[in-house]
């Protein structure tokens, strides 16, 4: 047990010197609920940040400001009003708004000082009136017309952190009341950044009462880890009733170009590292490009793949494959690797009379809930369509409900190709199952 759990630990470090490496020099931008900035964890919350910024990360910050508005605004007896979640900024509200705005920036720059961050906060944001909709003025409440990039580069350059208010300025200097969410995305945007996070004050996004797509595969906790884009798309469609702006949000951004939105809970502690860290994550990640692939093996898999191998060549539930073995069959394996991390590995073997097998299929047990077996079974089907097979056969001790649940069917010796049958391990008595082409 206690190696397991070494090895274990080996592997964590191991995949969090690959991030540090992967994404030193690339730009993250940090969306913070306001529900947090009095939360017990949120002086961890930035601890990490600034852990980001000194191992070569450059960090932006946008911190929501809505409670602290509604607090203040209430102070001084001015009455808040909303049309489609979007706060209606009076002349006389407009004042108060801003210094909500800039003292929740001020907190974030005074707890970044003492983990030795420097921050800055700016006016980098030009916007411009929302104007009237559907008859509603919206006074100055504003959405985001330019950000001023080069500035906020240059920032990042000297190794600062740039904190943005919910507060833009028209060519005038006319301030106007903006989205901390639309600000977030429309930096992503425009610094090409590699990440956005939103990290929220709850948990945003399980299954619960959700109408879940067919494509979309909720953990056994009920967590929704990834979406793809058109996934995501798919669950508004179904959900219309459902409050889900920030998925509308991390989709415009994907759509546009930003890697990866992640959508996380900052009441867990150590939420960002956790998230950045391990490619399961503890969040939603919404994300356009292919984050998940399935592509041919290469010699530089080997050791990756024996490792997925061998517990359960240990359990008795694969034969035993050396380096050697893998080497000389490179070419019928594909692997799934996520952001380069091998979690799954199986393999085509060709036979005569048309035939195929799968074999050698094995999945990291910590990534089983993904669906990984199944989506390189079917590759492997289509695989097999394409060059010409008749049917595909797999050999099993223990898995033939999985095969039989995917369509496979039960087989027998007669069924196998005339050399598979020769070397049949009739000790080993395997279960056959076929899948017709």
């Amino acid at each position: 047990m206690e190696v397991l759990e070494l090895n274990e630990d080996a592997d964590k470090i191991r995949e969090v010197f690959a991030y540090i490496s992967r994404f030193k020099g690339t730009t993250f931008v940090i969306k913070i609920d306001s529900g947090l900035m009095d939360h017990d964890y949120f002086p961890i919350l930035v601890k990490d940040l600034a852990l980001l910024r000194e191992n070569g990360i450059n960090i932006v910050i946008i911190p929501g400001s809505r409670r602290q508005i509604d607090k203040i605004l209430q102070t001084y007896k001015i009455k808040s009003q909303y049309d489609r979640n979007i706060r209606i900024s009076s002349s006389e509200a407009i004042p108060f708004i801003k210094m909500a705005a800039f003292d929740v920036c001020n907190k974030i720059m005074t707890q970044l000082s003492a983990y030795h961050a420097n921050a800055v906060i700016g006016n980098w944001v030009r916007a411009r009136s929302i104007g009237v909709i559907d008859g509603v003025d919206y006074l100055n409440t504003g959405r985001v017309s330019r950000v001023d990039v080069t500035a906020i580069r240059n920032i990042l350059a000297e190794g600062h952190i740039p904190i943005f208010p919910c507060i833009g300025w028209s060519s005038t200097g006319k301030p106007f009341n903006i989205s901390s969410d639309e600000l977030a995305v429309e930096l992503g945007k425009a610094l090409n950044s590699r990440k956005i996070f939103f990290v929220e004050n709850r948990d945003i996004l399980r299954s619960g009462d959700l109408t879940i797509p067919e494509s979309v595969h909720p953990m056994d906790n009920g967590r929704i880890s990834k979406l793809n884009v058109a996934a995501a798309e798919e669950l508004l469609t179904q959900n219309p009733n459902s409050p889900l702006p920030i998925i509308k949000m991390a989709v415009e951004a994907a759509r546009a170009g930003v890697e990866r939105v992640h959508i996380v809970d900052g009441s867990v502690e150590g939420v960002i590292l956790r998230e950045i860290f391990s490619n399961l994550g503890v969040g939603t990640m919404v994300f356009a490009n292919e984050y998940e692939s399935i592509r041919p093996m290469v010699d530089a898999d080997t050791s990756a793949v024996l490792g997925l191998m061998n517990p359960l060549i240990e359990r008795g539930l694969l034969i035993p494959r050396s380096r050697k073995d893998l080497s000389k069959r490179v070419k019928d394996y594909i692997v799934y690797s996520m952001d380069d991390v091998v979690h799954g590995c199986a393999a085509l073997h060709p036979f005569e009379n048309n035939q195929g097998e799968i074999a050698g299929l094995a999945v990291n047990s910590a990534y089983a809930e993904l669906g990984i077996g199944q989506k390189m079974v079917t590759y492997l089907i289509e695989k097999g369509r394409e060059a010409g097979y008749t049917q595909l056969f797999v050999l099993t001790t223990q898995s033939s409900d999985w095969f039989l649940k995917m369509g496979f069917i039960t087989g027998t010796l007669n069924d196998l190709p005339p050399s598979k049958r020769e070397n049949y391990n009739k000790k080993r008595n395997s279960r056959i199952l076929l899948f017709p082409l």
